[in-house]
């Protein structure tokens, strides 16, 4: 049965290596390449979304041969919305760590 009240976010959407007809939702500019799950909790956190759940040995539908994970919110606004104040933080956060 269907969850109206949360929102699945996969790793696979801010996947910056993988084609839009692979599971990317964002612009290149707005992912990253292969997204961690931690780094997905860390930055869902910091954008003030709390995931409820998260499942790590999971395989995305469009790519059924690659382990991939995915996070639970509860659904307060769009998913697109969710997904650009997410990837802000993912990017801000990568560029951090490559100027170290």
């Amino acid at each position: 049965m269907k969850d109206y009240e949360h929102v699945v976010i996969w790793l696979d959407y801010f996947n910056k290596t993988l084609p839009r007809n692979k599971g990317r939702r964002l612009s290149k500019e707005k992912c990253v390449f292969d997204p961690s799950l931690k780094e997905l909790i860390d930055a869902s956190n910091s954008a003030g979304l709390q995931p409820k759940e998260t499942e790590e040995q999971v395989r995305y539908p469009k790519r059924p041969y690659v382990r991939s994970g995915y996070i639970v919110l509860p659904k307060t606004e769009k998913k697109t919305t969710m997904l650009e104040k997410i990837s802000q933080k993912l990017v801000s956060k990568r560029a951090k760590q490559s100027k170290q």
